[in-house]
């Protein structure tokens, strides 16, 4: 009999020691540590061992988004304020964005940076807590350049380095509010040797917003109002995957939202369509997944709807006993942490 998830949000609970999230990245991107999960054991590697924990002929998919430093520090009056912008500015540079402090902008709220000014227009529509904004620069000013990376409020140590938030293939305009964590811990040295072991590597991009970091805040998981991204699988892409499955091979997501990219443009028989798209495609138990067979991935949030994404494609109770082993062993966990490897059990 198949397995029961349950869908009350307290069974997607575990104790999180602060001391065991991760503040900065490790100086080796590949040296971090990798649980790989077989069957009902857990083994202890680190992410240069990943050739070897492949076979030739699987392919690995990554996510290229790039992400823009979102973050912007302004004032209102003369409190501190900052706007986390979850789009790009589009015409009229309106854009939908997490405001702190919440209770002074309502709309009509003015945020003065210091090259920039945000007039608060009102609430973010399918966003709850959300703000709509106008951002208007000064001549000349670019905003990824002013703004900050958008680090989660759980790291409080500053980045040295913008470049060790993106991953080494982010490609394209600045896109996503949050880096594609896994895929921080490849190299070009280790997809390449990758490639030599007869891996492939396939490409596609997913702009990270609020469908992916936002918590889950009702009782029942199944009640969560998962939000919109945008999402692209290239033809090259889609043909990757068609050959994998051709000679035998088996995809694998590094991420989680290129499950969630993968997933939303599935065509039967493991196969994807090409083209882009936006997904609403909410990943939780019950789902059967049908073309992402491993997943490489952080250690995710409690009640977060990535951890109920792994205990979709892991099952509940593997996922939540690797999460205890890991905890125990002494992993790093979030978004500058470990990683594990493992495929779905549905």
């Amino acid at each position: 009999m198949a397995e029961e998830a349950p869908r009350a949000l307290d069974a997607y609970d575990y104790r999180l020691p602060p001391g065991a999230i991760a503040q900065s990245p490790r100086r080796d991107r590949d040296g971090a540590r990798m649980m790989v999960l077989d069957g009902a054991t857990a083994a202890d590697h680190r992410v240069r061992d990943l050739p070897a924990c492949l076979s030739p002929g699987d392919l690995l998919v990554l996510n290229t988004t790039r992400v823009r430093a979102a973050r912007l520090r302004g004032r209102v009056g003369a409190e501190p304020a900052e706007l986390l912008l979850l789009s790009a500015p589009g015409p009229g540079g309106v854009a939908d964005a997490l405001v702190r402090p919440g209770r002074r902008l309502r709309a009509g709220g003015v945020v003065q940076g210091p090259s920039w000014r945000a007039l608060v227009l009102g609430p973010a529509p399918g966003h709850p807590g959300a703000r709509r904004v106008a951002i208007a620069t000064e001549p000349g000013v670019d905003l990824d350049a002013v703004g900050e990376m958008p680090l989660p409020p759980y790291i409080h140590a500053p980045l040295r380095d913008r470049a060790r938030y993106q991953t080494v293939v982010a490609a394209g305009p600045p896109a996503s509010a949050a880096a594609p964590t896994a895929g921080l811990h490849l190299t070009r040295a280790l997809l390449q040797r990758c490639a030599e072991r007869g891996i492939g590597v396939a490409q596609v991009s997913l702009t990270i917003g609020l469908a992916t970091f936002a918590p889950i805040r009702c009782p029942d998981i199944a009640d969560h109002p998962i939000h919109a991204e945008a999402f692209d699988c290239p033809p090259e892409a889609a043909a990757a995957i068609g050959e994998c499955r051709a000679r035998g091979g088996r995809v694998v997501a590094v991420g989680t939202t290129v499950v969630r990219a993968l997933e939303s443009a599935a065509a039967g028989g493991g196969l994807v369509r090409a083209g882009a798209a936006v997904s609403r495609l909410y990943l939780r138990p019950g789902h059967r997944f049908t073309v992402v067979d491993g997943l490489l991935t952080n250690f995710h949030q409690p009640r977060s709807s990535l951890l109920v994404l792994v205990a979709a494609f892991w099952g509940w109770e593997r996922a939540r006993s690797a999460y205890g082993v890991a905890l125990a062993r002494g992993y790093r966990f979030l978004s500058f942490g470990d990683c594990m490897l493992g495929w779905r059990t549905l």
